[in-house]
């Protein structure tokens, strides 16, 4: 029962971004979407424009467990295909456990317009269940766009759910809409810095700021900050042929650790700056 309440009381805290409870880790795992060079496939998850710069398909599983209890799991899957018209992308996410759960499935869609200009949408499928109360589901969408200003400079907004899509009839249970703009900077072929400015509705403007550093070739480092509740989030990534593992955490100064993993594999092996 306590872990029950302790549930319901943190669910208002981690909605960051888009998807159905967004990882502590979030700005860990959606990093590299305002660039060319540090793109992955978890990047579309930001802004669903960053996938129109991928160089190679394939997947990536996330998972997290938040603030070390059982009850508070976080799981994200992508799966991603480059092709002659755009970029394909399927997203599922998962957060609670089987008592109390949010899930959200996504098809998603990113292109690139011009060498300056690329643009993404997502469409979504939200649901929730709570045990002896029953299912609720909404649907939704979100679209991005983002301005290669230099080779080095690139500029993006983002809008989730900007009608406010509800679980019910009279609209008493919404999902929030969501504005952000991004902005990252490749100040090298080894270092890129990274913010967000995100506005929830009915919450305080948050900032996200990050930095990558590519250690040697088959390393990496991330780590950075959020406004919103001054947590920090820091990782290493292991390159290991087409496949990228990373360890990551993210620490909130009252409710403690969150720890995640994630495991990206690409159908071709990804040069690495």
């Amino acid at each position: 029962m306590k872990t029950l309440l302790l549930f319901v009381a943190l669910l208002p805290i981690a909605l960051f971004a888009q998807v159905t409870r967004q990882p502590l880790t979030v700005r860990y795992t959606s990093f590299g979407a305002y660039s060319k060079n540090f793109v992955d496939i978890f990047s579309g998850s930001s802004n669903q424009a960053a996938l129109a710069q991928l160089k190679t398909g394939g997947f990536g599983v996330y998972g997290e467990r938040r603030f070390m209890l059982d009850d508070l799991n976080q799981y994200s899957g992508i799966f991603a295909v480059p092709t002659s018209s755009g970029t394909f992308a399927l997203q599922a996410d998962y957060f609670g456990f089987s008592g109390m759960n949010e899930n959200q499935l996504g098809l998603a869609y990113g292109r690139l317009i011009s060498s300056r200009l690329d643009v993404g949408v997502k469409f979504n499928y939200h649901s929730i269940k709570i045990a002896g109360y029953g299912n609720a589901a909404a649907i939704n969408f979100e679209a991005g766009t983002i301005f290669h200003l230099t080779e080095q400079l690139h500029a993006g907004f983002h809008i989730y759910n900007p009608f406010s899509s509800s679980f019910s009839k009279n609209n008493a249970e919404k999902l929030p809409a969501i504005f952000k703009t991004g902005l990252g900077y490749e100040a090298s072929d080894k270092v890129f810095i990274s913010t967000e400015i995100i506005k929830q509705e009915d919450e305080p403007v948050n900032v996200n700021v990050g930095l990558q550093y590519n250690l040697q070739e088959k390393v990496l480092l991330r780590t950075g900050i959020s406004t919103a509740n001054t947590s920090s989030f820091a990782g290493v990534g292991i390159y290991l042929g087409n496949i990228r593992l990373d360890v990551n955490a993210s620490y909130h100064p009252q409710l403690g650790f969150t720890p995640g993993i994630l495991l990206l594999y690409n159908f071709k092996k990804p040069s690495v700056n």
